[in-house]
């Protein structure tokens, strides 16, 4: 078995799904990233190609079943999923901070070992205070 602890290559499908009042977007990536595994945790990281240029992306699955997704562009992200519960995240901008919130009506999480693979299913909904700014489909599986 893989030193998980040291990190293994891992190859990733990523599809992420964006709808809001005036526009929806969808996008596809298939990329090789690396898993960590530290006690139960699962960190999944991966680079995305975008707009933006490259921006790392830390996926960590926890003991709790919560999600955390960190995205490190020029501006910082970091957002916390968690089944049925509305979480506050501070997204980091060039102006400033600003408090984002995340509402998760529903998640998978389903990991397999022999060999170990796994499938990451999250819909959400973005606010900025009260205002919705969009609902969200990410769908990522991987597999080493």
């Amino acid at each position: 078995m893989a030193n998980l602890r040291a990190g293994v290559p891992v190859q990733i499908h990523l599809e992420t799904m964006m709808k809001n009042a005036e526009d929806s977007n969808s996008f596809v990536f298939d990329l090789t990233g690396q898993l960590v595994q530290i006690g139960e945790t699962i960190y999944i990281r991966y680079v995305e190609l975008g707009e933006e240029g490259e921006v790392p992306v830390t996926v960590k699955i926890m003991p709790n079943g919560d999600v955390r997704l960190t995205r490190a562009a020029g501006s910082r992200l970091q957002l916390l999923f968690s089944p049925g519960k509305r979480v506050t995240a501070h997204y980091k901008t060039p102006y400033g901070l600003m408090d984002i919130d995340t509402v998760t009506p529903n998640m998978d999480i389903d990991i397999s070992d022999g060999p170990l693979r796994g499938n990451l299913a999250i819909d959400y909904l973005l606010y900025a205070g009260e205002e919705l700014l969009g609902k969200y489909n990410i769908r990522l599986q991987f597999t080493i």
